[in-house]
């Protein structure tokens, strides 16, 4: 099986290969890899998956490609970000608690030397690294991307902000930081932020052509996380489309989600999170004022869609398009967030910021749209970001690129963030180090999907195979089709709810009592994983406010 799988493998890799007799050939041979995520998008988004909104490109990828359907993220922005970039969890890679700064190992609130992030090892290797857009991954100069393997970045350095100006959103930096190469740098007011950061990557792609080596690029986009800010000729288009509201929403792409085959049809609609308000109790105007939201989203993701298509049209102009492995990828559920009416942020916003209808999705507005709007973009599974529900998890992902086989095809097997890094390296024929810079690092914790990928396999974890998540007292374990689920506060054991995710995807059957010894089975893998990675309990609630 090794050798089979080594010569599917150097297959791929001589797709990949470039024109003979050009400089530092051997090298060349190796594919680009290019990394796209996008900030807070909902599962039920996109084209490709049964969504409503304009999304050609991707839905072209998406047919050039696999669909994953049961992809998961972790449930937070940066806790996402630690976990893809390191093939490790989030407290062993130092991100406990996103937004949380401490001395507490695991919980250090930026990238450790308990691990490397692949990008060092890439570059190490002789690929030109370069990422454009949201970091949130540490403050301090040293924590910069530029010290964690990319020679080139252009980075918001926190984890959001105007999408037009520097103006900042978070009372600690009334003006957004942001870097280039390590350096503080700015951009030109008025300049919307996918254009911008979409601009740098491809700069930074022709340079790498220039160089002729290959490339990992990482597009971490900060749409279409709020403010919900975009040109009126991308949202537009959506006006009147969601006058019905989010609940007939939720209903209309749980049924279309069914008909792309990204769920199964006897697939459960669960209800909404308690915090959504009905549709029929708000006023006239207030149900105005939501329907923009919507307007509003679906036109940053209508934009994001444009500029990952210039992305694609830059590769091809280059001729590196057939030399370059695609993947794209939402980092966590719908975002329910609104920090315009929280009593903590928003007297700060509401200082800075407008709310009023006119002047909605421009650079003085601050809207989000909120734990209604959430449901429909997590249609079908249970809430949204910020919980371990399968809603705050299961992501869209979209991997293209030549030697990839099976393409247009759907595959619903269990895969998770863990294993982009295993991946990457052996796309890249590069090797995981046992050690870096002197210390001793922790081993990789996902799997490669190149074996999915040619098509040699349609799953790579066995069913013991054990996935676990905490994030501030939220928590659930996964093992084979078994999840256990906690989202009560403060955190007690005891309430771990017991899940078949075979036949329960909205979670809403707990099967602790009815299966006592597979419930018992989860909490042992619970304690022994919590153990591994350095779980600390009980998290006070407190602690899981900063975005």
């Amino acid at each position: 099986m090794r050798r089979i799988h080594f010569l599917i493998c150097a297959c791929i890799f001589s797709f990949f290969a470039c024109t003979p007799n050009t400089k530092n050939q051997e090298t060349r041979k190796r594919p680009n890899i290019l990394l796209i995520v996008a900030d807070d998008l909902g599962y039920a988004d996109l084209g490709s998956f049964g969504g409503d909104i304009d999304t050609p490109n991707l839905d072209e990828l998406a047919r050039k490609g696999i669909r994953f359907s049961r992809f998961h993220a972790s449930p937070f922005c940066a806790t996402s970000r630690a976990m893809f970039l390191t093939g490790n969890d989030n407290h062993i890679a130092g991100m406990g608690v996103q937004g949380l700064t401490a001395d507490t190992v695991g919980y250090e609130g930026h990238l450790t030397d308990r691990i490397v992030p692949f990008p060092a090892v890439l570059k190490k290797s002789g690929y030109s690294t370069f990422m454009s857009g949201k970091w949130h991954l540490g403050l301090r100069p040293e924590d910069n991307p530029h010290q964690k393997g990319f020679e080139h970045s252009f980075v918001l350095v926190e984890s959001s902000s105007n999408h037009y100006s520097s103006k900042g959103i978070w009372k600690k930096n009334p003006i957004s930081p942001y870097t280039e190469d390590g350096v503080e740098t700015t951009w030109n007011e008025g300049d919307y932020s996918t254009d911008v950061y979409t601009d740098k990557l491809i700069s930074y792609i022709s340079e790498s052509k220039e160089e002729n080596r290959p490339f990992f690029g990482f597009a971490a986009y900060t749409s279409p996380h709020w403010p919900l800010q975009v040109d009126e000729k991308y949202w537009k288009k959506y006006e009147g489309r969601y006058d019905d509201g989010y609940e007939v929403l939720k209903e209309k792409r749980f049924e279309s989600l069914k008909k792309a085959w990204m769920i199964p049809e006897n697939a459960v609609l669960p209800p909404s999170h308690p915090r959504v308000k009905a549709w029929d109790s708000l006023s006239p105007e207030e149900q105005k004022k939501e329907a923009r939201k919507m307007e509003l989203y679906s036109g940053m993701v209508d934009n994001l869609d444009y500029n990952i298509g210039r992305l694609i049209t830059h590769l091809k102009e280059i001729g590196e398009y057939e030399n370059t492995l695609i993947v794209f990828m939402s980092d966590n559920g719908a975002a329910a967030e609104d920090f315009y009416y929280n009593d903590g942020v928003g007297p700060f916003l509401r200082e800075r910021y407008t709310d009023n209808y006119e002047d909605m999705g421009k650079v003085n507005s601050y809207i989000a749209y909120g734990p209604q709007w959430a449901e429909a973009g997590s249609s079908p599974f249970k809430y949204y970001k910020g919980f371990t529900t399968e809603g705050g998890m299961n992501v869209p992902m979209i991997i293209s690129g030549p030697g990839v086989a099976n393409q247009g095809s759907i595959n619903d097997s269990f895969f998770t963030l863990l294993d982009l890094a295993p991946t990457f390296y052996e796309v890249s024929e590069t090797t995981y180090p046992n050690d870096w810079n002197g210390k001793e690092v922790k081993p990789l914790l996902g799997a490669s999907l190149l074996p999915v990928l040619t098509g040699e396999a349609q799953f790579i974890h066995s069913e013991d195979y054990v996935f676990g998540m905490e994030h501030g007292g939220d928590a659930m374990l996964r093992k084979g089709k078994w999840k256990i689920l906690n989202v009560d506060y403060p955190f007690q054991i005891e309430n771990f709810a017991l899940y078949d995710l075979s036949t329960d995807l909205a979670e809403q059957v707990d099967l602790k009592d009815q299966n006592p010894e597979k419930y018992q089975e989860m909490l042992a893998e619970w304690e022994k994983w919590s153990q591994n990675v350095g779980v600390i309990l009980p998290t006070p609630r407190s602690q899981k406010s900063d975005e």
